[in-house]
Order: structure tokens, then C-alpha cells, then sequence
């Protein structure tokens, strides 16, 4: 069965989406199967591994509302091997309409569960929120990643999604561990990047990866393109930084299964 990995942070603006893209089409350059689902209502991930929003018929929001099969909404992108829940607008809705419903909280689990056999990873890109498709991805992952940008506020909040995971391993996903922390929009000349550097990894230590991604300026066009930074530039610093992180993760899972 595949790891299921939910990036999630409710801060927005960490890197949250561009690691989800660029971490899943990295893992699948590797080799290695992978499917996207996007649980944020705006779309990002869908539109920035070149499907347009406009003609997706079906969503996640038909699954956890409909109950639509995972199956008929899967598309493939255009990297082998990558394929893709996609998002709609419609998804702001979903928590409203999903809050009769019983055992809400595992709706996506159960989504999920007919599918992870086909895959190796199953990364969920999270709304930059902490509501009931948030806690839902949570619920069904095994595992959380939390970007974190290398910025002044960057532990701001930090305490309440830490608190919102030890509640969700009390409650509803008792297996749920922390993958690690992901050092974003690293820039090198700058002294407070490298004191967030060495104050993230003072406070988790091990838990952070040693992968950092750095600004780089392919990494913030390639979405505009439809295209995983690896299709738009591989040889650009944001391509190299995302492959050693899937080598990372890769390392740090198969190491686990051994």
C-alpha cells in the first residue's frame, strides 16, 4: 500500500502547493508511482501540473460529497506516472455540506483506501486552514510533511498545527507521525534565513529534512506553465533541491521497510 503523506501548514504562503507539485513529479521522475490529491479549494496543484480547472468535470469535491469512485476522477498528467485528484472551486463548500454526515472526519480515508494499493506515495496538498477537509487529510494520511518557510514568522503557528495533529493522534489516527519539516524559500544571502535554518533545527532537530529549498526564480515561474519545475528547467537550483528531497523521502521510507 502506498505511504499517504499530507503537506499541510495553515499558514499560507510557505510553499506548501509548489512542494506537493515539485515533490510528487521529483518521486515520479524517480520512478516511482504518485498521485496528487488536491484538497485545496484553490486549485493550485491541478492548474500547476497543467490541467485546466475549467474543464474538470469531476473533483474531490464529487467524491466527498457524491460519493463519485476516486477512480473516475483521476487524471493522468504529463509526467508518467503521476496522476492527479484534481481541486475545483467548489471544494469551499464542501465542509458545509459535509457537516451532517456520518463519520465525516474519514470520508477521504475511505476514499482513499480503494486506490493506495495502485500507488507508491499519495502526497494530499491541505488549504492553508485547519477546517474538516484539513482534518480529513489528516485523518487518512500516515503521515504529515510541514513546509516551513525560512521567514521572519516562520514558527508563528507552528504550535497550533502541532497541537492540531497530537489531537487528531488522540482522536481520529492513532498511526499519524510526523514526516518532517521542509525548509522553503531559503535564500543564502540573507542572515535571517540562516538564523530560521538554525532555530527550526534546533527546536526539531532530526525531524527536519536535510534538504533545503532555496528561492530560485524557475521555481516560481514553472506554475504559470502548467508545468513541475523538473519539465519547465531540470537543470534549475528549485529542480535540484526537489529531487534530493524525493531522494530523501525515498531513503527515509525504504530504509523504514527494510
Amino acid at each position: 500500500m502506498g505511504k499517504i503523506i499530507a503537506l499541510a501548514n495553515q499558514k499560507g504562503g510557505v510553499g506548501k502547493t509548489t512542494t506537493a507539485i515539485n515533490l510528487a513529479a521529483s518521486l515520479a521522475v524517480l520512478e516511482k508511482k504518485v498521485l496528487i490529491i488536491d484538497a485545496d479549494p484553490q486549485a493550485n496543484s491541478t492548474s500547476g501540473v497543467g490541467i485546466d480547472v475549467r474543464n474538470v468535470e469531476n473533483s474531490i469535491y464529487e467524491c466527498l460529497v457524491d460519493g463519485t469512485p476516486a477512480s473516475e476522477v483521476i487524471l493522468q498528467t504529463e509526467i508518467e506516472g503521476l496522476h492527479i485528484i484534481p481541486s475545483h472551486i467548489d471544494l469551499v463548500g464542501a465542509e458545509i455540506e459535509m457537516l451532517n454526515m456520518e463519520s465525516r472526519e474519514h470520508k477521504l480515508k475511505q476514499i482513499i483506501g480503494n486506490i493506495a494499493d495502485d500507488y507508491d506515495y499519495v502526497l494530499i496538498d491541505c488549504s492553508p486552514s485547519l477546517g474538516l477537509i484539513t482534518v480529513n487529510a489528516l485523518t487518512a494520511a500516515n503521515s504529515v510533511m510541514i513546509p516551513v518557510q525560512c521567514e521572519y514568522f516562520a514558527l508563528e503557528g507552528l504550535g497550533k498545527l502541532l497541537n492540531t495533529i497530537k489531537i487528531i493522534q488522540g482522536r481520529l489516527n492513532t498511526e499519524l507521525e510526523i514526516e518532517g519539516f521542509v525548509l522553503t524559500m531559503y535564500d543564502a544571502r540573507l542572515r535571517l534565513s540562516n538564523q530560521v535554518v538554525d532555530e527550526v533545527r534546533k527546536h526539531f532537530q532530526e525531524m527536519v529534512f536535510e534538504t533545503i529549498v532555496q528561492r530560485n526564480i524557475k521555481l516560481s515561474e514553472a506554475p504559470s506553465f502548467g508545468k513541475p519545475v523538473v519539465l519547465y528547467d531540470a537543470e534549475s537550483k528549485g529542480s535540484v533541491n526537489y529531487l534530493n528531497l524525493a531522494k530523501e523521502l525515498i531513503a527515509k521510507n525504504e530504509e523504514v521497510a527494510v
